[in-house]
């Protein structure tokens, strides 16, 4: 039993050594760890703090509202734009005018047809037959390109040409 005993005083010693070595390595590491934190916590400070400028929290909170107001008046924008996209569809942009001899007598080519459309192919084409004796005006409505009345070789040209237009 002595030499048991011999044998757990020598590694008691070498067991005590070792967890001194730890408690001194653990001791310095926490130190270390305390400055960094010290450090950390003193820039945290001034950070929250303003140093003449609001805080941090005060800033975040007013950029969110700033970008809120922003993405609202974004989609607003948004909103007219669309709107006046589909008011212009609707106008009268395309337009074609094609004069011609109506009759075949001598003269000039003063009798014209005259086509405005819009996006949709919707509109109204004019013509206007003139001969020496007279002058006779026709309008007829379009939509999507086609007439519920009659219409001439030259009316069907001018709303081609109408069409071709971007």
């Amino acid at each position: 039993m002595s030499e048991l005993n011999e044998i757990i005083l020598e590694q008691i010693s070498l067991f005590v050594m070792g967890l001194t070595g730890l408690i001194l390595l653990m001791a310095i590491l926490m130190m270390v760890q305390g400055a960094k934190l010290r450090k950390m916590r003193r820039k945290y400070e001034a950070m929250m703090s303003g140093n003449g400028v609001e805080d941090l929290e005060t800033l975040l909170v007013n950029l969110k509202n700033q970008g809120d107001m922003l993405e609202e008046g974004q989609l607003e924008q948004k909103e007219l734009i669309e709107a006046a996209h589909a008011r212009m569809r609707g106008m009268k942009s395309k337009v074609a005018m094609k004069r011609y001899n109506a009759f075949g007598e001598r003269g000039n080519d003063l009798s014209f047809s005259l086509a405005i459309l819009d996006d949709n192919h919707n509109g109204i084409v004019l013509s206007s037959l003139h001969n020496r004796e007279s002058s006779y005006i026709y309008a007829k409505p379009l939509e999507k390109g086609e007439s519920s009345y009659a219409l001439s070789p030259e009316e069907k040209e001018v709303i081609a040409l109408a069409l071709q237009q971007i």
